[in-house]
């Protein structure tokens, strides 16, 4: 457990340190974001703010877990996951830096790199025993996926980075409900840690005891703490990133960041077996995704806008809210989400591992 909590203040300090020089080295080589013409009109005095600051966050996850974690193999899955929707998203970032327009990375090409990056955790979870099956809480049943679960897979890790992509459009948004996210999923992992030592405790296990059951046992013991150091990890550096991110933000993430935190997401969501809870776990993520949906059917088929303009947070700010205020209220929402997919994690637990 000391190693969760040292993980997460060890994120934060090296973001906040490091935070200044990082961002005055992005204005030195000029790396600035590149505001779209049809987006809220005061977005355009933001044009230069440095981008690509999910380095800065990818970073400050990477060096308090390779200190403190075992290097299990699903946490490993997890950060590779985060890395390789990061380079997706840097190599987006970097075309539109060079081309010096708002538009980089063709989406055929995200959409290969996800696959692969999906690949790869279905290898991983093959490998580590993960069950094809979901739980569904309402219900409380278990659902037999089979090779369809490695479908869900893949779209998971398309949707959630995704998700979290259009979430980033106002100062402080995406990285603050994705902190409430981390904080969901570090308070899951550490649950399922400490259900782990109390059964390696119970009377008649101890270091002489031996068999597969308890080996699986002990691994998944140790997978979860690294999973928690993780989560740790990624939960404080969000928060350091928050330093400079707030309005008004000194630099913004870039899709190197919000493609990075999607897919951490997804992997903490697919080895921790909660892939049904994820949608109340990134609840802003869904709601913004899902506006974006809207709007284009409506518009398309019924030549109609549902929102004043999508993302829904940008609909908020066509009716004159403040960004602060729409990320603070958008923050609630997000803790209430969050809360329930914990309480629901609480109760079942059982059921999920």
């Amino acid at each position: 457990m000391t190693n969760v909590l040292a993980s997460g203040v060890v994120a934060i300090l090296i973001s906040i340190f490091a935070g200044p020089r990082f961002v005055a080295l992005l204005r030195r080589y000029k790396v600035g974001q590149r505001i779209r013409l049809e987006g809220p009109e005061g977005h355009q005095t933001k044009s230069g703010t440095p981008t690509m600051g999910g380095l800065m966050i990818v970073i400050a996850t990477l060096v308090p877990y390779m200190i403190f974690s075992s290097y299990g193999a699903r946490s490993l899955a997890v950060l590779g996951a985060m890395i390789g929707c990061g380079l997706i998203g840097f190599i987006d970032d970097y075309l539109s830096v060079i081309r010096r327009r708002s538009l980089g990375l063709r989406g055929r090409w995200k959409l290969v790199g996800q696959l692969i990056i999906s690949i790869g955790i279905c290898f991983i979870a093959v490998h580590q025993g993960i069950s094809t099956r979901i739980f569904l809480p309402i219900a409380d049943i278990h659902l037999e996926l089979g090779l369809a679960w490695y479908v869900l897979v893949f779209l998971i890790v398309v949707g959630a980075s995704n998700a979290v992509n259009l979430t980033d459009g106002l100062d402080g948004l995406a990285a603050g409900t994705s902190t409430i996210a981390m904080l969901a999923f570090t308070s899951m992992c550490v649950i399922g840690f400490q259900v782990g030592q109390r059964a390696l405790s119970m009377p008649g296990i101890d270091s002489t005891t031996t068999g597969p059951g308890l080996f699986d046992l002990q691994r998944a013991t140790t997978e979860t703490l690294d999973l928690a150091i993780l989560a740790a990890a990624l939960l404080g550096a969000c928060v350091g990133f928050l330093w400079f991110n707030s309005h008004p933000a000194e630099v913004f993430m870039g899709d190197t960041g919000s493609l990075a935190l999607g897919g951490a997401l997804a992997g903490f969501a697919i080895f921790t077996k909660t892939e049904l809870l994820l949608p109340l776990i990134g609840g802003i993520f869904v709601a913004e995704a899902a506006s974006v949906i809207i709007q284009v059917i409506s518009f398309r088929r019924f030549g109609r806008r549902v929102f004043l303009m999508a993302p829904i947070h940008h609909h908020f700010e066509m009716k004159a809210w403040s960004e602060t205020r729409i990320m603070f209220r958008f923050l609630i929402v997000a803790s209430i989400f969050a809360s329930i997919a914990f309480v629901l994690y609480y109760m079942r637990f059982n059921q999920y591992t």
